[in-house]
């Protein structure tokens, strides 16, 4: 099996692959727990792609990304995607009233506590509009 870049080391990540995919193996019956555990400590100790190989030549998919041409190994997160203005805003108008209130206490409405429930208002404010805007009652 021809593998990409030999002369590439391995990451931890292409090394969790080659575990997942053995644990696999052991799963539906292809590797009993002994056979297992020498390759795992072998897939632990391998430094380079090159190294992996051997350890699955006589076994079916799955295989670790590493070892199948063209596949990479796929991120775990997700990309952030950009927010729309109106997200950001609402995300950031809490905070914002939370500031306000505390400003409108130390100046205007000197001791009067209920300006702290300017936050709480926006908040449910906010959260109600986003439930409106995504299609929930």
């Amino acid at each position: 099996m021809a593998v990409e870049r030999p002369e590439y080391r391995l990451s931890d990540a292409e090394r969790q692959d080659a575990l997942d995919a053995l644990s696999e193996h052991v799963r539906t019956g292809r590797l009993d727990l002994t056979e297992f555990d020498e390759r795992s400590q072998q897939v632990s100790a391998a430094k380079f792609r090159r190294d992996l190989a051997p350890l699955f030549t006589d076994l079916p998919e799955p295989k670790p990304a590493v070892l199948v041409p063209g596949r990479a190994l796929t991120p775990r997160q997700p990309m952030p995607v950009a927010q729309p203005w109106q997200q950001r805003l609402a995300a950031s108008a809490v905070p914002i009233a939370a500031v306000l209130a505390a400003i409108l206490f130390f100046t205007v409405a000197r001791g009067m506590v209920f300006v702290f429930l300017l936050p709480a208002i926006v908040a449910m404010l906010a959260g109600s509009c986003a439930a409106r805007r995504h299609g929930r009652p």
